[in-house]
């Protein structure tokens, strides 16, 4: 009778057991992937968060191609990134000169002929974008055109086009940086976040497909980075814009980029930086993929506190947003006033 209690309680321990792996196969981190001798593909790769990530990767042992438009500066990059290689008989950079954001027929021939010299792509790091930080009445109707082009075609494009490389070798990374912009609506960013928001639904959809090939995605939301994107857009950007960014503060190009590698080598779908990209994390993980037993327990575990801390950040933001029309209103006055 002890031994019949004794087999039913075990098999029924293993059988429960069996069923909780299942459950929560998803959420078994695949393995590390290895940069050594590795091919890592960046577009706008010529500066900023590109040029930094290549300078992360050569360290790591990778051979590096960067695709941007502007020749002058793959030039410079090139120069640059020289001297982070760490083993000269076989780590090599190439620059190719494409549009990303003009067809796809260009991409493609750009990721062939760096697979002619370097190899089929490892690794393909979405880094090319801009920004347009002004009042949505104050935006030309072209730039929300320009920013689907840029930020979420261009990688469409890229991502395409290394694709079949990847499923054929069952194996890679593929990585979009996105922004903390593309987590939450700001003012000011219309357009721009309108193009990152994009992203979260390619990438998304994209990790669903390619997981059984082994390809896993990695979306990344920066907050402000010290980048010359950043200092053009400063430029223009809103007063209410800028107060509102302040609150997350600035980061170095070469911190985000140590965190994107690696992140994207651990398999990590959604990558942030700093304690607020933590929290926005969190906050907007809906049902996006999880590789990881542990974050999947802090997302239920954490979800409801930073939703109540969410509000007191909406609240701050909205008094920064009323007291910027407020002084613009008496600024108005005062000139009519003088008229």
């Amino acid at each position: 009778m002890e031994a019949s209690l004794f087999l039913i309680v075990t098999i029924s321990l293993i059988v429960g057991f069996v069923f909780l792996i299942y459950i929560l196969s998803p959420l078994i981190t695949p393995k590390r992937m290895k940069l050594t001798k590795a091919h890592v593909v960046i577009t706008g790769g010529s500066s900023g968060i590109g040029k930094a990530v290549a300078m992360e990767v050569l360290r790591q042992g990778a051979s590096v191609t960067l695709l941007a438009r502007n020749q002058e500066r793959l030039k410079h990059a090139k120069l640059e990134l020289e001297k982070y290689i760490i083993d000269k008989g076989y780590q090599k950079i190439l620059c190719i000169s494409v549009d990303l954001a003009k067809d796809y027929g260009s991409v493609e021939q750009a990721i062939q002929k760096s697979v002619e010299v370097i190899g089929p792509c490892d690794m393909l790091i979405n880094s090319a974008g801009k920004s347009s930080a002004l009042a949505f009445e104050e935006l030309e109707i072209s730039e929300f055109k320009k920013d689907m082009e840029v930020n979420y075609l261009g990688s469409v494009y890229a991502t395409r086009a290394v694709l079949p490389y990847m499923k054929k070798r069952s194996q890679g990374r593929i990585i979009f940086i996105s922004s903390q912009a593309g987590q939450l609506g700001l003012y000011g960013y219309s357009s721009y976040s309108g193009s990152k928001f994009a992203l979260r639904g390619f990438a998304e959809a994209l990790q669903m497909e390619v997981k059984p090939y082994n390809i896993y995605v990695t979306l990344n939301f920066p907050p402000d980075t010290d980048t010359p994107m950043l200092q053009a857009e400063l430029e223009t950007q809103p007063e209410e814009t800028r107060l509102i960014s302040e609150t997350s503060g600035l980061y170095a190009a070469q911190d985000v980029a140590r965190i994107i590698v690696q992140d994207s080598l651990n398999a990590v779908f959604l990558s942030y930086v700093g304690m607020d990209g933590y929290m926005l994390s969190i906050l907007t993980c809906g049902m996006s993929p999880v590789t990881s037993m542990m974050v999947g327990v802090q997302q239920v575990a954490f979800m409801g506190l930073f939703r109540f801390i969410s509000h007191l950040y909406l609240g701050s933001f909205d008094r920064i947003i009323r007291r910027c029309k407020e002084e613009r209103d008496m600024m108005e006055d005062d000139q009519s006033k003088d008229k």
